[in-house]
């Protein structure tokens, strides 16, 4: 049995930009977490938040580095935060704890995509680790900030239809594919939600997941230009080529709609895109429209979630 994914008739869409998405709302007074809330996406779903009203968190692996990309933006905090490390994920909680802040919104936004194979922590594949579990440990760690109303949203992705998650070898440790990787953590962002939701909506925890479209933004550091040259997303002179790409603006909505719409009021556990509840695509060849039943199954989302909690020592639940 999956989540019941029917479009809930937004009156957004593809080309809808964060500030459209949040037209209307007043988000004086809430507080949002943004991981990664300094580059691409997250900087403009800060700014977008901010704009609002909201005072916004922005958690940054480059303290430095980030505040310079939101200086001038008001009602903004960075905080260092290095989701490949639990250590400093433990400590960023506490330090966010200790301050007695309640949370309305966080938004897991941070990641990597596509990148050389890399092992972080105790041999942990970087994409899994940094994509996924980094976020399950700072969402379970944060969870006394959540209780009592708020939503939590993972930046998910269309890559997610490349691949479930590989019971048998999720750390990639029987031959490294960059793309099965990526796809694999994407699916567990989406997974995370369905099970986050389950556990948390008794306490008026709700969460989602998404995919933002294709963007051209730092998140393709580690491409070679040669290669998205051969994938068609740019010219033999650099240039964009491919006109489903989004801007910035346009690429930040979905998330910043899943975080404040009132649309979604009641519902959880669900995947988006285009500002909207993506439909269930069973079908073959891969489309990468819609969300594949696999990540948003929720006997492999309770099964990701002990995997997780094992693996990270880290479960608000147990």
């Amino acid at each position: 049995m999956t989540a019941r994914q029917t479009p809930v008739h937004s009156g957004f869409g593809a080309a809808s930009t964060a500030s459209e998405v949040l037209d209307g709302i007043d988000l004086s007074g809430a507080t949002a977490l943004v991981t990664g809330g300094h580059s691409g996406l997250g900087l403009e779903t800060t700014r977008a938040l901010a704009g609002a009203g909201a005072r916004v968190i922005v958690a940054a692996r480059d303290r430095r580095a980030a505040l310079a990309q939101v200086a001038g933006l008001a009602n903004v905090e960075v905080l260092g935060l290095d989701l490949a490390d639990l250590a400093s994920v433990e400590d960023f909680s506490q330090t966010l704890l200790a301050r007695g802040t309640h949370l309305d919104i966080l938004i897991g936004n941070a990641g990597v995509m596509a990148c050389p194979e890399t092992r972080v922590g105790p041999g942990w594949e970087a994409q899994f680790a940094t994509n996924h579990l980094g976020h399950h440990a700072l969402v379970n760690r944060l969870w006394p900030a959540l209780q009592g109303g708020a939503r939590v949203v993972m930046v998910s992705s269309a890559g997610h239809h490349t691949c479930a998650i590989r019971w048998d070898d999720p750390q990639f440790d029987r031959g490294y594919d960059k793309w099965l990787a990526y796809g694999q953590s994407k699916t567990a962002n989406a997974l995370f939600a369905v099970h986050l939701d389950r556990l948390g909506r008794g306490q008026g925890v709700r969460a989602f997941s998404l995919h933002p479209g294709m963007i051209a933004t730092p998140l393709q550091r580690h491409l070679p230009r040669e290669e998205m040259f051969a994938l068609g997303w740019i010219d033999a002179e650099g240039k964009p080529a491919n006109p489903a790409f989004k801007n910035t603006r346009q690429g930040a909505a979905t998330q910043v709609w899943a975080a404040t719409s009132p649309t979604l009021d009641g519902l959880g556990g669900l995947y988006c895109e285009d500002c909207e509840v993506a439909r269930v695509d069973e079908g073959q060849p891969l489309s990468f429209v819609g969300v594949k039943p696999h990540a948003i199954d929720p006997q492999q989302a309770e099964r990701l979630w002990s995997l997780s909690a094992r693996l990270t020592q880290v479960d608000a639940f147990s």
